[in-house]
């Protein structure tokens, strides 16, 4: 049966395309799964375009957990609610939504104050399961579990999503953008926002050109930072950092005799006031925060590294350097009220949204975003989803 004006689907089961991942880091396989109705606390929605991030990427190659397979992978997304569960108040059918990874319950002590977005009711963690009861709503036509990914499972034409995770969005935002915000683009410009709160006329270094990294740039831009320095080891980055406000450019591979915070100490008499990671190596942290400006140099981790990776600090140079070392989960930004910032934000022509998508593919080709990304030809490649529809 064929969706409808009419057709209702509160409380049934959905057969729909997903793209699947059945082997670490071998092609996704588009398939039919059955999607459960939404439970307590959660909604079904159907998603409009999805993006692609690294951090698919990164737990689509993972042989062992936190990899799990079969999974459904994606988490940047913009979505229609469809149906919903029990104690659902602030979502109806038709809303608009983007979903996060990062739970945001409005309730805890953390949700509740400024000073943090680590929810405590709803702890973040890389699970394979729903938040509140761990479970799976993915099985596939044999009736075996598919498991979820951070809490979204994007690339599926439905899913279910607690509402903890779901922001409400004006649906007059193109879809093709607002789904950026789910992840990567939030992640880069908030750290530089919220978790440095980088200051009018202050300097800036970037570790990694990537798009969380060109997002931090953005972000800096708007703080008012007035040098921006990016480092990477594509020389290509530097054209593409221009159009967000990079004014500085150091190949890594390129340094001679001396290393690149030593390079950057130089640049900037004394260290940038500001630097962030965002590859995802700890030996990249240690140069991010041997690049900082002693006293009040402050370096922000953003790049996921390998689980069980190791940061080596003494305890001298923590005392006598005066630096600070953050982490800056999706930022430091609290989803449902930070996210409708930036999206306003972008409306009123301030972020720079557009310049990130490099492509756009259908959901039937979501391999060719994988191959596009991973071999460095795109920030971001939004996939379209097709709007087939079975019940069961």
């Amino acid at each position: 049966m064929r969706e409808t004006a009419h057709t209702r689907t509160d409380g049934r089961l959905i057969v729909g395309a997903a793209a699947v991942a059945r082997k670490a880091g071998e092609p996704l396989v588009m398939e039919e799964v059955v999607v459960a109705p939404p439970s307590s606390h959660e909604v079904r929605i159907k998603i409009i375009c999805t993006s692609l991030c690294y951090s698919d990427i990164t737990f689509w190659k993972m042989k062992d957990p936190p990899g799990y397979f079969p999974r459904i992978l994606g988490h940047e997304a913009y979505g229609v609610v469809e149906s919903v569960g029990e104690n659902v108040a602030d979502l109806t059918e038709g809303d608009t939504v983007i979903p996060i990874f990062l739970p945001d319950c409005g309730e805890c002590t953390d949700c509740r104050s400024k000073k943090s977005n680590l929810c405590t009711k709803l702890p973040f963690k890389v699970s394979p399961w729903t938040h509140r009861d761990e479970t799976s709503r993915f099985t596939d036509l044999n009736g075996d579990t598919v498991y979820h990914f951070l809490y979204v499972s994007s690339f599926s034409e439905y899913t279910v999503v607690d509402i903890a995770h779901l922001t409400k969005v004006d649906p007059a935002i193109p879809p093709n953008r607002a789904c950026l915000l789910s992840c990567g683009v939030s992640t880069g410009v908030g750290a530089a926002w919220r978790t440095a709160n980088v200051e009018a006329g202050s300097s800036v270094a970037i570790f990694g050109l990537g798009a969380i990294g060109l997002a931090v740039a953005e972000g800096a831009r708007l703080c008012g930072a007035t040098r921006i320095i990016g480092v990477d080891v594509n020389p290509d980055k530097f054209e593409i950092g221009k159009k967000f406000g990079v004014t500085d450019f150091v190949n890594s591979k390129e340094c001679g005799n001396k290393t690149v915070s030593q390079v950057i100490i130089e640049m900037t008499d004394g260290g940038a006031d500001y630097c962030f990671e965002c590859v995802g190596l700890s030996s990249l942290v240690r140069e991010a925060y041997d690049s900082c400006r002693k006293g009040w140099g402050k370096t922000v981790v953003l790049g996921v590294d390998k689980p069980g990776s190791q940061l080596n600090f003494s305890s001298f140079e923590v005392l006598h350097h005066g630096k600070t070392l953050s982490g800056s989960l999706f930022g430091g930004l609290k989803p449902k009220s930070d996210v409708p910032i930036l999206l306003k934000r972008y409306m009123d022509k301030e972020l720079r949204l557009d310049e990130f998508v490099t492509h756009e593919v259908r959901f039937e080709d979501i391999n060719k975003a994988f191959d596009l990304l991973l071999g460095g030809k795109s920030l971001r490649c939004v996939i379209w989803m097709d709007n087939c529809l079975k019940f069961l």
